[in-house]
């Protein structure tokens, strides 16, 4: 059994507030990322590498054993579809909100409701909970265009201040989940690693636990 952890983590926010996470624990990375061209990431510790990837890709680079750890959003981890990962802590960073919104003067909806969003398996799920039937469409950014241009009735999108849709005369109707990044782990390698990554996971929560209190 090798000794080689990899740790794959999103770009942007959550690579920004888990980086000083990584270093209490010790994990330091010898490499920057925004002046090296390297995808995988050296560390102070030998064994330990970090992956800086896209954050829809985490969850996929961990299930399939690419990577042992991942550190990704619940929105992230709800969307995907896959069933070997274990998702053992709420690291209690990068928090924002799932919404859905809509424009604030709108007129009443008569047919079926339009949403778009790129959430497309947490925009079934919730409306399904609900009970009610709307068409969905996938977009990949821009989200708020979609009431202000007659594209959609309605989003759903992450919400972290509420300017953006404020700026764009929408306002939220609804909070479907709480959201903050998770640590996942690869289910074969909890097992096969346990006595390496027991002791990351157990002194990350200690530290999560600590900053709560």
């Amino acid at each position: 059994m090798t000794d080689k952890i990899t740790i794959a983590v999103s770009k942007g926010r959550i690579y920004d507030e888990t980086i000083p996470l990584l270093a209490k624990l010790g994990i330091v990375l010898k490499d920057d990322p925004k002046k090296s061209r390297k995808l995988i990431l050296d560390t102070n510790q030998s064994n330990i590498k970090v992956t800086i990837i896209r954050a829809t890709d985490v969850p996929t680079y961990v299930e399939h054993g690419a990577a042992e750890l991942g550190i990704a959003g619940k929105d992230v981890l709800m969307e995907y579809s896959g069933d070997s990962l274990y998702e053992p802590l709420n690291l209690g960073i990068a928090k924002c909100r799932m919404m859905l919104a809509g424009l604030k003067d709108a007129k009443p909806i008569i047919d079926r409701p339009r949403v778009v969003t790129k959430y497309i398996n947490i925009t079934r799920n919730y409306f399904a909970d609900r009970g009610q039937q709307v068409e969905i469409i996938k977009l990949y950014g821009s989200m708020e265009l979609g009431p202000v241009l007659g594209l959609s009735d309605w989003i759903v999108d992450l919400v972290d201040t509420g300017n953006t849709l404020k700026a764009n005369g929408l306002i939220t109707l609804d909070h479907i989940a709480d959201i903050s990044s998770r640590l996942v782990v690869n289910k074969a390698a909890m097992k096969m690693k346990n006595k390496l990554l027991k002791p990351i996971i157990n002194q990350l929560a200690d530290i999560v636990e600590n900053s709560e209190s």
